[in-house]
């Protein structure tokens, strides 16, 4: 599975790398929604590209951009105030006599305070870090199909549902943000697969293994199983032009732009790291073929995907 990616969030790379225009009103629309509901979440870099862009609409992005961010700063300040009295009022009690109560209230406190702390750091900060172009399940991210006979960057939400499935299979079924090459034909993706394709660009990905596998060893008597989170980086460094799959689900006036990105086999390296899958990066070649998608010739598909970039995937602990 595909747990994170850093990915390409600049609208302006697309354009220069690949000549691809620009949903714009489709963005300004994704925006003008995160407003009203904070739980959409767009990485920090998105917000960013659009910071010096020319017209109505980028404006527009940019005035929702720091309405959003002022309202964050004002929840976050009045979170952290609230935190602070938590603590404060723990530490006074704990002064006088030792409740069970005041200790959890003083771990929790202090636990929450350094968390919004780091929330406002990162909201405030000018410059960009890799942190800020990585997605998460759920995250939106620009995508780019083929629309109209060329190349369209669209946002989209990085978990998939497909067109005619309820809208409680975001729930039901919470790990389709990604679709395995060998059901690609199956149920659940045959009406995607060789209709709707798409790109998206990472320089790395992120994947969730327990310890104890990745150090090659069995579980010790009495240890729990630990998770780790490890960050893949293909050698030499290089942009990943990863397959997916996408859906413009509509429902009872709803819409929703979702995807998923493909999965494979892991090469030897990624396995021997105690993960059981991979993203498939397509060649660079290939990308038109791969836009166009056509249900007529699956093989052509298959064969696109099967003729992938293989660099070596090196890994280390995610920071």
């Amino acid at each position: 599975m595909c747990y994170s990616a850093q990915i390409w969030q600049s609208y302006q790379r697309y354009v220069r790398a690949w000549g691809a225009d620009i949903s714009i009103t489709e963005f300004v629309e994704l925006y003008w929604l995160r407003a009203q509901n904070p739980k959409i979440k767009i990485a920090k870099a998105m917000d960013a590209s659009f910071a010096d862009g020319a017209g109505e609409e980028h404006q527009r992005i940019r005035e929702l951009v720091g309405e959003f961010n002022a309202a964050q700063e004002s929840k976050l300040t009045q979170d952290l105030f609230a935190q602070r009295k938590r603590l404060a009022d723990a530490e006074r009690i704990l002064q006088t006599k030792t409740t069970k109560k005041a200790q959890e209230d003083q771990r929790i406190a202090t636990s929450k305070s350094e968390w919004i702390l780091g929330k406002l750091d990162a909201l405030r900060r000018p410059e960009l870090t890799d942190e800020d172009s990585r997605i998460f399940p759920g995250w939106y991210a620009p995508v780019m199909v083929w629309q109209d006979g060329r190349r369209v960057l669209r946002p989209m939400r990085y978990q998939c549902r497909p067109v005619g499935a309820p809208a409680f299979y975001d729930t039901k079924f919470p790990g389709t943000y990604n679709a395995r090459r060998d059901n690609l034909e199956g149920t659940f993706w045959r009406k995607l697969f060789g209709y709707t394709h798409g790109i998206m660009v990472a320089n790395a990905f992120f994947e969730n293994v327990s310890r104890h596998t990745m150090e090659h060893r069995e579980l010790a008597a009495g240890e729990k199983e630990e998770n780790v989170v490890l960050e893949f980086r293909p050698q030499p460094t290089q942009d990943m032009l990863l397959a997916c799959v996408w859906s413009e689900w509509r429902a009872e006036g709803e819409s929703l732009l979702s995807f998923a990105a493909i999965t494979d086999e892991p090469p030897p390296e990624v396995a021997a790291a105690g993960h059981d899958r991979c993203v498939i990066p397509i060649k660079p070649e290939n990308v038109d073929a791969w836009l166009r998608a056509g249900p007529n010739d699956l093989a052509a598909m298959y064969a696109i995907l099967d003729n992938r970039e293989r660099p070596y995937y090196e890994h280390r602990l995610a920071a």
